[in-house]
């Protein structure tokens, strides 16, 4: 099973210390953010110990191949009322690409945008404008991994649909792949318990081969609330169960999966739910546990 969690680029091991702290979880897989989600405030790549990241993880049987890079959260490419707004989000997605070049990735992950109530035609067709000047010149074995979005607000890309029109509209469109995460396509509207029907339906519009990564949580509200309110595993309206069957999916036995859920009183609960999550089996006592440590 490749699985993971997101983990920090804090200094000043940055990237060295996210793979420790990788490790620490029993994980074989990473996501991380280049900086803060909330903002452009970026340290130069020649300070993020790539070199002395690649050396622990070759000693730990640890892969870039499962190393995804999230895109911070501000950039909006669905922005059509704020042209500045806009271009600063196409330059700064450029400016990520290479960065997740330079640490050697594959996947930056990217939440599609926000239309601003200017509706899902004007917005889909913003989205693929700045997809298509922020991806000239990306490295070829990179992707960009649109995320299936909860609905919130007014979010794009909480249909399967609407990512695959992206897809299709994009001049790059044959580099752009998907992140599916269960908290999303639950407050969506999707029934992610019958997960070989949801595999068949996204089959059927997309292609499961576009899968590029899982983002596994339960989530606080029922289906179709299109919240966005993660929970910790098991402990959601998903349950255990659900989320146990699609981290040992045999469709998904090469594709990483990635844990968002909340800290638990401070505490990471990132090292126990992987360890549940691979003996198949709920403790009902974990948040408990957790809040021990």
């Amino acid at each position: 099973m490749i699985i993971g969690s997101h983990v920090s680029m804090s200094a000043p091991g940055y990237l060295l210390h996210a793979m420790e702290e990788t490790r620490s979880y029993d994980a074989n897989a990473c996501m991380i953010y280049t900086g803060a989600p909330q903002n452009t405030r970026r340290v130069p790549v020649a300070k993020l110990c790539i070199d002395e990241a690649r050396t622990y993880m070759e000693a730990h049987q640890l892969t870039m191949d499962h190393v995804i890079v999230h895109a911070p959260y501000i950039i909006n490419l669905a922005n059509t009322i704020k042209p500045d707004t806009f271009a600063l989000g196409v330059s700064f997605l450029r400016q990520e690409l290479e960065r997740v070049q330079a640490i050697g990735a594959r996947v930056l992950v990217l939440h599609p945008g926000s239309q601003l109530k200017e509706g899902e035609e004007k917005g889909l067709a913003k989205i693929v404008e700045g997809l298509d000047e922020a991806m000239e010149g990306m490295g070829e074995h990179m992707t960009i991994a649109l995320e299936t979005m909860a609905g919130k607000g007014s979010e794009l890309g909480h249909t399967f649909e609407q990512l695959r029109w992206i897809i299709d509209h994009a001049r790059y469109g044959e580099r752009l792949s998907v992140c599916m995460d269960t908290c999303h396509m639950h407050d969506a509207g999707y029934d992610v318990s019958d997960f070989d029907a949801l595999l068949a339906e996204f089959d059927r519009i997309i292609g499961i081969h576009r899968i590029a990564a899982v983002h596994v949580n339960d989530s606080r509200t029922p289906r179709g609330a299109r919240k966005d309110r993660h929970a910790n595993i098991g402990f959601g309206e998903i349950g255990f169960d659900a989320l146990c069957a699609i981290v040992h999916h045999p469709a998904l036995v090469d594709t990483v999966k990635i844990l968002e859920t909340p800290y638990v009183d401070g505490h990471a609960p990132y090292g126990e739910e992987i360890r549940m999550l691979k003996a198949k089996t709920f403790d009902p006592a974990l948040m408990e546990r957790i809040k021990k440590c």
